[in-house]
Order: structure tokens, then sequence, then C-alpha cells
């Protein structure tokens, strides 16, 4: 009973750790040079449907439809540029999960470390106004009570015991 269920799980988990490609017998390349460039290259493509997936990993339509044409780019002899290029002209930058770096993109790449900075900067300045008001409230001297206040403060305690 514990074997089997064992077994079972351990099944499970090797299904789980293998990689979920979506690429189809019909579709892998005769040439296993061209299929391995093949599938770099729709690794760095995305799918327009699923948007955060790769080309590879997409089980669309769209995305076969894409997985084919890099193919048949690459028997055509293109080159992987060539093929991304090509790609990227037909569908804008969109289609590749990592954007390239250009002044159109700036925005892009630049937004993260700016955020960091900013973050940063912010906690800075709150650290800084906590300390600075904690300093304060060090230099403010203690009210001192009247010698009615106190008198009132000493038979109160003696009361209490």
């Amino acid at each position: 009973m514990i074997r089997s269920l064992l077994t079972s799980l351990f099944l499970c988990l090797c299904l789980l750790a293998s990689p979920a490609l979506a690429v189809a017998p019909d579709e892998v390349l005769g040439d296993p040079a061209l299929e391995a460039r093949a599938r770099v290259l729709s690794a760095e493509l995305r799918c327009m449907v699923c948007q955060n997936q790769s080309i590879d990993d997409s089980d669309a339509p769209l995305a076969k439809d894409l997985r084919v044409l890099v193919r048949e780019r690459l028997v055509a002899g293109d080159s992987d540029a060539q093929v991304i290029d090509y790609l990227v002209s037909r569908y804008g930058e969109f289609v590749l999960l990592k954007p390239r770096f250009a002044w159109h993109t700036l925005a892009l790449w630049a937004a993260g470390p700016l955020a960091l900075i900013a973050g940063l900067f912010a906690i800075v300045l709150a650290l800084r106004k906590r300390s600075s008001q904690a300093a304060q409230t060090a230099d403010t001297p203690v009210a001192r009570l009247s010698e009615e206040e106190e008198r009132r403060l000493r038979a109160l305690l003696e009361e209490q015991g």
C-alpha cells in the first residue's frame, strides 16, 4: 500500500518536473541542428495569445503557426537573427519575450532600476525622519509636577499600599 503510494507520488513529481513543451511530433525537423536552433528561437518568442509563455510552451494555434513559421524560415536558410527580424517585422517587438534594448524601449528597461532607487530613497527619508523625531523627543524636557501634584500623588500611593 505505502510502496504503491510512494511510487505514484514519485511518478507525479517526475511529470511535474519535466518541461511542458507543446511542440507536436509533426513539427519536429529531421535535422537535429536545425531543430535545436528552432527550439532556442521558440523559447525567445512570446505566444501572442498566452502572452507570458513562449511559443515553445504554448498549445495555442497561433503558437503552433509561429513554431512552423520559424522552422520554415530556418529550412529556407535564414539565420537566427533573420528569423527574429522577420517575426518582429510582422508582429512587432511584443513577440519577443526579452525586448531589445533601444531608444523606444528605454522606459521599459529603466523602470525597474528607477523604482528600486526611488524605494531606497523613500526608505532613507523615512529613517531620517524617524531618527530626527526620536532626537527631538529625547531633547524635550520632561514637565515637572507641582508641589501640590506631588503631594496628591504621594497620598494616592500611600492609600494603595
